[in-house]
């Protein structure tokens, strides 16, 4: 029991300390700590009480831990259904309506009040009156764990993940509501010290998936987060960089300038070539760092209402030349506008469709629709181009990496620029992809941005 008291509140701690933010990661940790509190219990019952026992002659000690035991005890048994019931409310946030769920925490309150007031009280035998408790507590797992499987997910990032933690976190709770509620309703107790099998299963793999796939969209975040603070790196360093180099190409000039002409006064036009090649030089530094300056300097936000279809038709007619071979599909409502900054959106649009349009030299079949995710706005742009590798995938997000090595003119800041953008607006960059089969690109808006009509 000690490894799940320890098990348990290292991953309630590690949830908090991720995103304390996310009331999602405030629920799973209190699922989390009030499994802990349990074990802590178990370990009191068993081994530090009869401990107490024959080396502290003074009974008070062992009153005081047989409390804390059954404090213990009593928070596990019912401060973990009620935990997973509000996990499940915060992880699918579909049902149900607003106005319930504003009273539905303190109704799932009241039964586990009502059977601390009124079945009898803790003792080490008969903790809790099973049977009673079990009526709720079965429901409430049940119904939390259907909740949770049943959640809808279009992003393909985000569908992965929601697997994964299905696998990771349904198994053991069902398994807790077994050992823990029914099989002592049917007489058969101290089911519990089962548990240390359960977990020495699902702990390694729970640390599996979240460095592997994610657990509640945790590893998104962590990258997310390493993907800002690197492009927050780039835009710094880019402008001391862009600063200090227009300063010394400038100084350059001025005694390149004043070697050409000594070069002209005294005759020597093999050495006035070679000063035209250093100056052309000295300016290609200079411009090359300027344009990488361009696509990573952090630029603010100019909201305003724009349409998303009109944008959409726009960005697409400046890419006419590059159509001819392709057969566009263009899904949209004329009335979605949202409150934007339509010149970097324009700018995110046409980096995708070039994306997209590149990636089918012989033509093919590329797809624009928005629709609604849950509360967001999602923009899906959609080629049947060569695709991209797994290993692919993972990296073309990332700053200065490119899969066109044979463009002098890019840097591999598309995407990235892209990422920064909607990130901005509170949205998201995702992309799902299969080689030769093509390139799917997600852009995410918050809800609240969209205007109502």
């Amino acid at each position: 029991m000690l490894f799940v008291l320890f098990a348990l509140w290292i991953i309630a701690l590690l949830l908090l300390i991720i995103d304390p933010r996310s009331s999602t990661m405030r629920w799973m940790s209190a699922v989390a700590f009030t499994g802990g509190i349990g074990a802590l219990a178990a370990v009191l019952s068993e081994n530090i009480i009869p401990y107490v026992k024959q080396t502290i002659p003074n009974p008070s000690v062992s009153e005081l831990l047989f409390h804390i035991q059954a404090t213990s005890s009593l928070l596990s048994y019912y401060g973990l259904p009620y935990s997973f019931a509000m996990l499940a409310l915060q992880y699918n946030p579909s049902w149900p309506n607003q106005k319930t769920r504003t009273f539905l925490p303190y109704l799932l309150l009241l039964p586990p009040i009502a059977c601390i007031l009124l079945t009898p009280g803790y003792t080490e035998v008969m903790p809790i009156t099973f049977p009673i408790v079990a009526c709720w507590v079965v429901p409430y797992i049940v119904t939390g764990a259907i909740l949770i499987a049943s959640r809808k997910e279009r992003l393909p990032g985000m569908q992965r993940t929601h697997l994964f933690t299905c696998l990771a976190l349904l198994p053991p709770i069902l398994c807790f509501a077994v050992l823990n509620y029914v099989m002592p309703s049917l007489g058969y107790y101290r089911m519990w010290i089962y548990h240390t099998w359960i977990l020495a299963l699902v702990v390694p793999f729970l640390i599996f998936t979240f460095f592997k796939y994610g657990f509640l969209g945790m590893r998104l975040l962590i990258e997310r987060r390493k993907l800002d603070s690197t492009l927050r790196a780039i835009t710094s360093g880019t402008a001391i960089m862009n600063h200090a180099i227009k300063n010394d190409v400038g100084k350059m000039r001025l005694f390149l300038e004043k070697m050409k002409q000594y070069a002209e006064e005294t005759n020597q036009p093999e050495l006035m070539l070679d000063l035209d090649v250093v100056m052309g030089a000295s300016m290609h530094i200079r411009d090359m760092i300027s344009r990488v300056h361009e696509q990573t300097q952090e630029l603010p936000i100019r909201v305003s209402p724009v349409n998303m279809e009109e944008l959409l038709i726009e960005a697409l007619q400046s890419l006419t030349p590059y159509l001819s071979k392709v057969k566009l599909s263009l899904t949209i409502s004329k009335e979605l506008t949202l409150e934007i900054d339509r010149i970097q959106i324009a700018e995110t649009l046409t980096n995708v469709l070039m994306n997209a349009v590149e990636a089918m030299p012989l033509g093919g079949e590329l797809t624009v629709k928005g629709f609604m995710a849950k509360k967001n706005v999602v923009l899906e742009i959609r080629d049947t181009g060569i695709g991209m590798e797994k290993a692919v995938l993972k990296q073309v997000l990332e700053p200065f990496y490119t899969t066109k090595s044979g463009s002098r003119n890019n840097f591999g800041l598309g995407l990235a620029y892209c990422y920064s953008v909607m990130k901005k607006h509170g949205g998201s960059l995702e992309l799902s992809s299969e080689t030769n089969k093509g390139t799917s690109v997600f852009l995410t808006f918050p809800g609240s941005r969209r205007l109502s009509t």
